[in-house]
């Protein structure tokens, strides 16, 4: 009795429809990751409009309210000693508020970020919180390639949610800043003293923002890694490609 072609073609169909699900999943992938960065884009403009209005509206209002207070504390008479002392005081609150605000903006959406690029917002940022007093953050930034918008936002925020991590978690007094290119990567490491983690009781957690991070690096087909033991510091290091993939 002869045999028939049938396990063959049977096998045969099974390759097509396995190669059919495989693309299948691979475009569902990307897609998946589009709608995420557009999400994410959306919260970044939202962002960018509010500092905008911080700045351009509210912080105005305040200055020029400042300006109003210092002329009448100029021409108050000397002798009328608690006007003056509320005028100085009224002063003082618009000074710190005008200041506040000035501050929420910048972190909402630094403008450096727009106008000059990542390595002087990195910059911006270290000094930011060097001149805080709470961690010293020595900056070490290659020169880079041209990039894209969103990966300067998307490495940004990551630098900006691993110092907070540093200073408010870890306890650190240093911490170091590096940014390189290598290999069609961008590798954005974050090494600081402080008192260390459980690495996977912290990805879980979601007070440390590093499960959000880690999500929003794979939108960008990146990756997050951490190292750490218990009170010996942390190394936090994210890797991204170069230019944007899965856009189609």
């Amino acid at each position: 009795m002869s045999t028939t072609p049938v396990p063959e073609l049977s096998l045969q169909v099974l390759r097509e429809q396995y190669q059919r699900l495989l693309e299948r999943l691979e475009a569902n992938e990307r897609e998946f990751r589009r709608l995420g960065r557009a999400v994410w884009n959306v919260q970044e403009d939202e962002r960018r409009r509010l500092a905008r209005e911080l700045h351009d509206g509210l912080g105005q209002n305040l200055t020029a309210l400042k300006h109003r207070l210092a002329q009448l504390l100029d021409i108050a008479p000397q002798n009328a000693t608690q006007l003056r002392d509320g005028l100085a005081t009224a002063l003082t609150l618009c000074g710190e508020s005008l200041e506040d605000t000035r501050q929420l903006s910048r972190l909402l959406r630094p403008p450096i970020l727009d106008d000059l690029g990542l390595a002087p917002a990195l910059q911006w940022l270290a000094r930011s919180i060097d001149a805080a007093g709470t961690m010293d953050v020595v900056t070490e930034l290659e020169p880079l390639p041209p990039l894209d918008g969103e990966l300067q936002t998307l490495l940004f925020r990551v630098a900006q949610e691993a110092l907070t991590n540093a200073v408010k978690h870890a306890k650190a007094q240093s911490v170091l800043l590096r940014l390189i290119a290598r290999n069609g990567e961008l590798q954005l490491q974050v090494i600081d003293d402080g008192a260390g983690c459980d690495v996977e009781r912290a990805l879980r957690a979601g007070g440390s923002g590093l499960s959000g991070m880690r999500e929003r690096l794979r939108l960008y087909a990146g990756r997050l890694e951490l190292r750490s033991v218990p009170g010996q510091g942390t190394r936090l290091r994210a890797v991204v490609p170069t230019h944007i993939r899965d856009t189609a």
